[in-house]
């Protein structure tokens, strides 16, 4: 049986981040990835965008690790030849009863440290964006968008730069705590046992049930995952806009809303349904709602024009009517199992936060 400094389980943005910060600080790193390919998992169906911190509580983690996040990333990108695109987003008011909602959303944003934030009136915003029909907007020009496989690609092209590697096709079965580390028994077509001082749990949709398949004492207190399936429709033809557009945030999302790819392409959603397992169906039929919503902030909109996209699914550890959770990155210090290291509910901003999120865990690993 192999020993090694630290296994970082799932070959996601997140533990690509965390296998890159790992081996940078000078650890051996093995990333264990179940699929035959990085990235194919939650990192492969999200919107690509880079958020820029607007919604989160002051002084959550993922408040902080995306202001963090988002600035690192653009210097990233810049740095490594990454595209993407500071294109603005713009967050709609449709009516003046809605304005109350908009400023406390300027003013939770400028709390958490997002700058540059401006309000505009009907009159600026449908100079700025023609076809938008709403009372007022919060324009955030730091949000942007990125494309995420290459993102991935230069992570994992830093992480073995410094000694990082990536074993494809090695699901992580179990594992038991041992004098040395944590021991992974590791599937595939060649089972194999591995010994790591250090594991890193960054299974994305599959990281609570490999919180109670490794039989350590922070077994207990693995969350329940939940399956929040986020479906998203094309829009055929070139969309009229050259920013980001949110509406109002509404309970369990922040409602149908356009982003924009680097090739200039829209896409609407998501529109979230509870599900009980991952499932990436889009139902042609979902369009009509798309309809309805966007028309309240785009009347113009034609029949016809949504095609079904895709869908992504988001690792939530809270359920249907509960408020949105925290971040959890639950260390030796919260659950007492030495040489672990848990990433539970790493929903969004996990994209925009994951350089950040790569070097708080490499802080968490001591010696």
């Amino acid at each position: 049986m192999e020993n090694i400094d630290c296994a970082v389980i799932g070959a996601g943005v997140v533990g690509l981040a965390c296998a890159r910060s790992l081996a940078a600080a000078g650890h051996e790193v093995v990333i264990l990835e179940r699929e035959r390919a990085f990235g194919t998992g939650i990192s492969a169906r999200n919107s690509e965008v880079i958020h820029a911190g607007l919604y989160y509580p002051p002084g959550s983690l993922k408040a902080r690790l995306c202001v963090e996040g988002r600035s690192r990333l653009y210097a990233w990108c810049a740095g490594h030849g990454v595209p993407h695109a500071r294109c603005g987003k713009l967050v709609v008011a449709g009516t003046a009863a809605q304005m109350g909602a908009l400023q406390q959303i300027a003013a939770r944003a400028r709390a958490n440290g997002v700058d540059a934030l401006r309000l505009l009136a009907h009159d600026e915003l449908a100079a700025l964006e023609p076809e938008l029909d709403a009372h007022a907007a919060l324009l955030s020009p730091s949000t942007g968008i990125v494309d995420s496989h290459a993102l991935m690609l230069s992570l994992l092209g830093e992480a073995e730069r410094h000694g990082a590697m990536l074993a494809l096709g090695s699901p992580v079965v179990d594992g038991d705590s041992s004098a040395d580390g944590i021991v992974l028994r590791i599937g595939g077509e060649a089972p194999a046992e591995l010994c790591a001082r250090w594991v890193i749990n960054a299974a994305g949709l599959d990281a609570p049930a490999l919180g109670r398949a490794l039989r350590t004492s922070a077994a207990a207190r693995a969350p329940r995952a939940y399956f929040a399936r986020g479906v998203y429709f094309s829009y055929t033809g070139r969309a009229p806009f050259s920013h980001l557009v949110y509406p109002i945030p509404e309970p369990g999302g922040l409602g149908v809303h356009l982003t924009l790819d680097l090739g200039g392409q829209a896409k609407f959603g998501p529109d979230v349904e509870w599900i009980d397992t991952p499932d990436y169906h889009v139902d042609p039929a979902r369009a009509e709602r798309f309809y309805a919503a966007i028309r309240s902030w785009w009347p113009a909109l034609e029949d016809g024009r949504l095609q079904p996209g895709y869908a992504g699914v988001r690792p939530k550890i809270v359920g249907p009517g509960e408020a949105d959770a925290d971040f959890r990155i639950d260390g030796p210090d919260r659950h007492g199992a030495p040489g672990l290291i848990h990433l539970y509910g790493i929903e969004s901003p996990g994209l925009t936060a994951a350089l950040a999120i790569g070097d708080h865990v490499a802080g968490m690993v001591r010696g």
